[in-house]
């Protein structure tokens, strides 16, 4: 038996079933993760008005700038997020988040960040 059905009927035995996330949940997660490791700079409502931005040579990006973040791919939003800014010839402050964030929640960040600006890429 494979050990993914081994799982499943032990969870069906033991009266639990795993199931996947839901949107909300998932959307939960990253504002929690965006709070913990973002606002600190771009601010608890992602306008670029953290904390942080007195001692920044380079100002965070407001992420509710919808002008602005429809001229990012989400590729390039991954990239930052993942590697830092200097990856996408953006601030040496942007810290890359590889070691902290799954590539899973970093995506679930680019979903995040999409709803802050109320935004989706626009390649024009």
């Amino acid at each position: 038996m494979s050990r993914l059905l081994a799982l499943f009927l032990g969870g069906l035995i033991g009266g639990t079933i795993l199931v996947a996330p839901s949107p909300a949940a998932i959307a939960a997660s990253a504002a929690d993760n965006y709070r913990t490791y973002c606002a600190q700079c771009h601010g608890l409502q992602g306008n670029g008005k953290g904390v942080n931005i007195r001692d920044m040579s380079v100002q965070p990006r407001n992420h509710t700038d919808a002008d602005s973040m429809s001229r990012r791919s989400d590729d390039d939003l991954f990239t930052a997020d993942k590697k830092g800014g200097l990856a996408i010839n953006k601030s040496v402050l942007m810290p890359p988040w590889r070691d902290t964030l799954s590539d899973a929640e970093i995506h679930d960040m680019v979903r995040y960040l999409r709803t802050l600006c109320h935004c989706k890429y626009n390649a024009q």
